[in-house]
């Protein structure tokens, strides 16, 4: 929105500050900064007169969880709060790809709320069917997933780009969109099931999303791309002030959600943070290089998986708990020292991640 000020600029003013994404990037980080701080407070004691209990903790789960009984969840209003007011104030509104990242973040973040709703208000862990759930992700990927196709430049339509290997595309066709919505789905699910200790799933989530903003702003400058030999996408630009509120956002949640929690993020953060890293990679043309930045999510999911099989068939654990941080707690590390740890790990991956922009 503001950045149609730069219509009031000759030039040589400071309208003409508008122009630039960089600039507009820190003021949506800051905007998104501010709001965390202004109405986390007050949020959360709405959602605790509304909430009363709490969310409600899992009978199966570690016993020091039992602790947090009564904590409140549904925090992720404020960092999509936070995220959306932010970037439609700073990014360009006639940006295509600003807003399918929107589109995507809202309409997962909507799921997560249905989810937290059911479950705060029926006092159990089971919300929202799961198979309910499934088929709406499913319907918002895939129409997120041809949109992407459409705003992209016809060179890159349908096309799977290879980290490392330079100028090589796989052309997947109709394929194309079916493979965005395992990527849109997977990374929203993943960023839900991380989401299980204070703090643990939203410096990951900032991490990963910095790391997305500056492949985004990358490969929407040609001659950026040109110098690091990967893929124009024209636009994809405009992403960085959508990663940049995040993080304000993200910050904002994080003074509250630091342990001791005053509130959780729930499914509507975790599944709307989730959806969105996936609509950046998707639309970068970087759904590979997610899975390195997110690596940490891609661990977690996988060790739910893994426990599931193997224990259906042998009727044994490879974990003590799943997802693996709760492995993690039941061979007694404490609370911080996993989320911690498993913070440097993220960081180290997307250290990674953006390595591969160089390396061909």
């Amino acid at each position: 929105m503001l950045y149609w000020l730069t219509l009031l600029s000759d030039g040589g003013d400071v309208f003409n500050l508008f122009r630039y994404i960089t600039f507009r990037a820190g003021g949506a980080f800051l905007t998104a900064l501010l709001f965390g701080f202004i109405f986390g407070r007050p949020l959360i004691n709405v959602l605790r007169r509304r909430q009363g209990k709490g969310q409600p903790i899992r009978d199966d789960g570690p016993e020091s969880h039992f602790s947090k009984a009564g904590t409140p969840t549904m925090g992720g209003l404020l960092i999509v709060g936070a995220l959306v007011t932010s970037t439609l104030l700073w990014a360009r509104l006639d940006n295509g790809f600003v807003w399918l990242v929107l589109f995507v973040t809202l309409a997962y973040g909507l799921i997560g709320f249905a989810d937290d709703y059911a479950k705060v208000s029926k006092q159990n862990t089971k919300g929202v069917s799961s198979r309910i759930r499934l088929l709406l992700g499913l319907l918002i990927a895939a129409i997120a997933g041809y949109w992407a196709s459409t705003l992209h430049p016809e060179n890159l339509q349908y096309q799977l780009a290879l980290p490392i290997f330079k100028d090589v595309l796989l052309n997947l066709g109709y394929v194309f969109v079916p493979f965005s919505v395992i990527v849109i789905v997977g990374s929203a699910n993943s960023v839900n099931l991380t989401d299980g200790l204070d703090g643990l799933a939203i410096m990951p989530v900032m991490i990963a999303g910095g790391t997305l903003g500056i492949i985004a702003y990358a490969v929407g400058r040609v001659d950026f791309t040109e110098y690091l030999d990967v893929h124009y996408v024209p636009g994809t630009g405009e992403i960085l002030i959508f990663t940049a509120a995040l993080i304000g956002g993200g910050l904002g949640f994080l003074w509250y959600n630091a342990p001791p929690a005053a509130v959780f993020m729930g499914d509507t953060g975790s599944l709307a943070l989730g959806g969105a890293l996936g609509a950046i990679a998707v639309s970068t043309k970087h759904e590979l290089v997610l899975a390195i930045v997110g690596g940490l999510f891609v661990v977690e999911a996988l060790s739910v998986i893994i426990q599931v099989v193997y224990f259906k068939a042998t009727g044994k654990r490879v974990f003590l708990m799943a997802p693996i941080h709760h492995h993690y707690e039941k061979k007694g590390w404490a609370e911080p020292q996993i989320v911690i740890r498993f913070w440097i790990i993220s960081l180290i991956l997307a250290m990674i991640g953006l390595a591969t922009l160089k390396v061909r």
